[in-house]
């Protein structure tokens, strides 16, 4: 427009002037002049309304935009410059919120003076909006995958209860707080399901691993015992991963002690299964082909629960086997019963006879063969009594092994005594024969040893003595007190002292009278006297020339007692023992004159050994 005043504007209102006046009134002019004006200020007002109204729009939506920004930042927890300082301040805690504050308060003043049109804020804003819009998409993926794997593993631990109401929950949760705050917590709390499940993992596997070798050793079907479970435990795809929830991980624990309980009750069961047959076994001396197949039942016998560990060795077959075995070895052992338990007896027999103890009358032979036949008794009860008492043979026996060994003892220097004796006798002793020395080496041992048995039988007394008083009973031999055996052994050694005594006195009295009678008639006994005089020593020629022992008569006024010792003594007692063998010093054969010698004495010296010669 040009300016007022100006000489073009003069010269142009006058021409248009000239020519309104030409052309119109000026009433006429002065309308135009109204509806002119009117219409510049209708054009006026419009582009005014337009122009507020594009005002309005831009600032609407540079308002929407800031306040979309806004909530993008406050959803994504950035606030510009401010959470750079804050930041700033993380880092060097030193500031005060102070300073802060008052940096915070210059950088908006900063900013309101460089403020700028409305075009060029929403031109600054966009990008940030779409920025942000980005960097929430990207988020949301983050939370959503994050979300994913939380809501996946917490769903394996729940046991997938309410799983997708749970998801749009946390799906709604997202939108609202897409922070790095927020997102690091689901992150640790998804390494703490993470490990939870990697825990629960191995716990499932190691109750499956111990379920698979229980049931192994029972010899049940594994699948099917972890399918009662879950079945996600058995044959797992990759559609249906292992369940690890709780009620998981209790039916395991559950059937793991409900296995343990079946194992412990089977191998209470075959134990006692084993056990007969071990005892039945050696009751009927079964075969080792016949014990091959269950040998591996009696292996475990000592073993505890923990060690059992060979597949199907408590299976319900093997059991039923085992079972089958011993009913049959308890049908067979009933048939031969009668001979188990005379089998039984004639050991225990045997064990009362090694170690001289009087076995029980009450299951002897024939009345064990009695009680039997008329069914009066069960013949494993009678096994068993007899067993019982093998048991307290073989303890007692234990009990007496120091005073058997002592009577061993004593009748072993017994036995030399005899030697000796039977030695003395052998008129050929001193010959140099094959073996002379070896037996004089002997008969000084052996008088070595003699002269220690009245020690030895003292000793024994005070040793037997001593043992009835600590256990309070008798020590009986072969069913006889072994103190009064040995007291009747040292009378009838001193007995024996008194008649070889009374004997040499004799013999001295003897020699003493030949004597006077070969010097008063000079004369010297016929070799028929002298073959009579040997005689009486117990030897005989045999046509060659040797002399041999020959049985003896006892002499000195009728039988010179023997030595008794406990098998000879326990011979005498009703014969307690029929295999017992017999050891008793030999009789005193003390060079007795028979009959023909004292006739032929007789007729020398005179009819009265004592009587003096006539003159």
């Amino acid at each position: 427009m040009l300016a007022l005043g100006s000489p073009t504007s003069v010269r142009t209102s006058t021409t248009c002037g000239a020519l309104l006046r030409e052309l119109e009134s000026e009433a006429e002019k002065d309308r135009m002049l109204l509806e002119l004006e009117r219409e510049c200020l209708e054009v006026y007002r419009r582009k005014v309304s337009e122009a507020g109204n594009t005002k309005a729009r831009l600032h609407q939506s540079v308002m929407a935009k800031e306040a979309e920004l806004a909530a993008l930042m406050a959803a994504l927890g950035e606030l510009g410059f401010h959470s750079q300082l804050l930041r700033v301040s993380h880092f060097y805690s030193y500031y005060s919120k102070l300073l802060m504050q008052q940096l915070w308060s210059k950088l908006q003043t900063h900013m309101e003076k460089r403020s700028t049109s409305l075009k060029e804020q929403l031109a600054s804003v966009t990008p940030l909006v779409e920025d942000l819009r980005s960097k929430k998409e990207e988020r949301l993926k983050q939370f959503a995958d994050i979300r994913a794997q939380i809501e996946k593993i917490s769903g394996e631990i729940s046991g997938y209860n309410h799983h997708t109401n749970t998801m749009i929950g946390c799906l709604t949760l997202e939108e609202q707080d897409l922070s790095l705050r927020n997102l690091n917590e689901c992150q640790t709390h998804l390494r703490t399901l993470q490990k939870e499940k990697s825990e629960r993992l191995n716990k499932v596997l190691e109750y499956v691993n111990e379920v698979h070798t229980l049931c192994g050793v029972l010899g049940l079907d594994f699948g099917q015992t972890v399918s009662d479970v879950h079945p996600s435990l058995h044959g797992t795809s990759l559609e249906q991963s292992t369940n690890i929830s709780n009620s998981t991980l209790e039916g395991l624990e559950h059937a793991i002690l409900k296995l343990k309980t079946e194992r412990k009750a089977r191998i209470l069961k075959l134990k006692n299964i084993g056990a007969s047959l071990l005892e039945l076994w050696k009751l009927m001396d079964t075969p080792k082909e016949d014990k091959s197949d269950f040998l591996r039942i009696t292996s475990f016998l000592g073993t505890s629960e923990l060690e059992v560990t060979e597949p199907d060795v408590l299976s319900t077959e093997m059991i039923e086997q085992a079972s089958a075995e011993v009913e049959r070895l308890g049908k067979l052992k009933a048939s031969r019963m009668k001979e188990l338990v005379m089998k039984k007896r004639a050991e225990l027999e045997e064990i009362c006879r090694i170690a001289h103890i009087e076995p029980d009358t009450n299951t002897a032979a024939e009345k064990s063969n009695a009680l039997i036949d008329s069914g009066l008794v069960d013949p494993s009860e009678l096994l068993a009594n007899i067993e019982a008492q093998i048991t307290k043979v073989k303890e007692e026996a234990v009990n007496r092994k120091e005073i058997m060994d002592r009577i061993d003892r004593w009748l072993s220097a017994c036995e030399e005594e005899n030697w000796l004796e039977d030695y003395n006798r052998d008129e050929n002793r001193y010959s140099a024969g094959r073996g002379a020395h070896i037996n004089l080496k002997r008969a000084e041992r052996a008088r070595v040893t003699i002269s220690k048995i009245p020690a030895i039988v003292d000793n024994l007394i005070s040793r037997t003595l001593a043992w009835e008083k600590e256990k309070r009973m008798s020590f009986l031999y072969d069913g006889v007190s072994l103190v009064r055996i040995l007291e009747d052994y040292k009378e009838a050694r001193r007995q024996k002292e008194e008649e070889k005594k009374r004997y040499r006195d004799q013999k001295k009295l003897q020699d003493l009278l030949l004597t006077e009678k070969e010097a008063m008639y000079g004369s010297k006994p016929s070799p028929k006297r002298t073959n009579s005089f040997r005689k009486p020593n117990g030897y005989r020629a045999n046509g060659n020339g040797s002399m041999t022992p020959t049985p003896r008569r006892n002499s000195v006024g009728g039988a010179t007692p023997e030595l008794l010792t406990p098998r000879s003594y326990s011979g005498r007692q009703n014969g307690y023992f029929k295999e017992m063998r017999r050891l008793s010093t030999a009789p005193l054969n003390f060079v007795a004159i028979s009959k023909e010698d004292t006739m032929s004495y007789a007729s020398i010296c005179g009819s009265e050994l004592g009587s003096p010669p006539r003159r």
